[in-house]
């Protein structure tokens, strides 16, 4: 996305800084100069800068600079946040039954505006105090990662037919066992493949090893003796479409869905980043420490991976066996 002729140079300086030494991808950066876009959208049509008639999205922000920035206090983030909640109508992902966004885009957005002025006040210190330190996000539901039972995942496994059999069930194999994002896989190039591991490159342009099993290695070997047979147009992407380009992500996320059908599980309750889950929750299952499982999916944080450790109840059960008054009963 091409945002820099549509930015102030306050916002832009804030996203070059987030690109260039924080190192956040594209998409990250987007995310930001959007939701950004949408603030101070909101913030010229509550002070009346702009006409009522003219749409929303066509409000521009070039004229924001740092004295408008500075007057901006919480009763104006609490104002957004009830417009984003109540009244702003997207066609994007993440809205509510209702109209308004849902709590984790809502948040996501906040945290945008809370990373823009935390920005503001330490690195570039033109703010002498910030005035929405004291901010609180969305409170968001817990829900537990959905992922495939043992029985499912060899089901799903078992379901790869067609022309890019080893393709896809590579793909699948790679997703079960290693966990990896989608865009780390897509990402992958030949050069990438070792005998026993992968170098991925994650969030923030992080690099990790992977390292295979005897299943990953069996799978990789039999996609690259058919990808031998391709004349790629990319030919350092390791996953190739039937048009000789990159796998995109949405080839992939179709694949998944159609071999999810063919497997007699519900497409529209999985999806690759399941997947993820799916290996991440099998791992834990069979003794895989919670710091290991982290270093393995290339978490910054623990409490990110924690999420998984309750995700079976097994464990819980035994040790509530486990108990010696777990067996006495009143007595009559």
């Amino acid at each position: 996305m091409d945002y820099r002729g549509e930015t102030p140079e306050i916002i832009s300086a804030f996203l070059t800084y987030h690109e260039n030494i924080k190192n956040h991808s594209p998409k990250t950066i987007d995310e930001y100069y959007l939701d950004l876009r949408t603030f101070f959208r909101f913030m010229k049509r509550a002070r009346r800068l702009v006409s009522d008639d003219l749409p929303f999205d066509e409000i521009s922000i070039l004229d924001i600079d740092l004295d408008f920035v500075k007057s901006i206090t919480l009763s104006d983030i609490y104002s957004f946040l009830t417009f984003l909640s109540r009244e702003r109508d997207t066609a994007n992902t993440g809205r509510n039954a209702g109209g308004g966004l849902a709590p984790a885009t809502r948040a996501r957005k906040i945290a945008a505006i809370r990373s823009f002025y935390k920005y503001l006040a330490n690195k570039e210190k033109v703010l002498d105090e910030n005035p929405i330190a004291d901010l609180d996000s969305p409170k968001l539901r817990k829900s537990l990662p959905r992922y495939l039972s043992m029985d499912e995942s060899l089901r799903l496994l078992e379901a790869v037919d067609g022309v890019n059999q080893e393709r896809d069930y590579c793909i699948l194999t790679l997703f079960l066992n290693c966990g990896l994002r989608i865009s780390e896989l897509t990402g992958l190039n030949l050069t990438d493949i070792s005998d026993d591991h992968l170098r991925v490159l994650g969030k923030g342009n992080k690099e990790r090893v992977v390292y295979l099993n005897a299943a990953c290695i069996e799978a990789i070997d039999a996609y690259k003796a058919k990808r031998k047979l391709l004349k790629p147009k990319e030919p350092k992407a390791f996953f190739i479409s039937r048009n000789g380009n990159r796998m995109s992500r949405s080839a992939v996320h179709d694949m998944v869905k159609k071999t999810l059908l063919k497997a007699n599980i519900d497409p529209a309750s999985y999806s690759s980043h399941k997947l993820r889950h799916t290996a991440a929750t099998l791992m834990l299952q069979n003794g895989v420490d919670v710091r290991t499982l982290q270093e393995v999916l290339g978490h910054d944080h623990l409490n990110t991976t924690q999420i998984y450790t309750h995700v079976d109840s097994t464990e819980l059960r035994t040790a509530a066996r486990a108990n010696p008054l777990g067996s006495v009963k009143k007595k009559k």
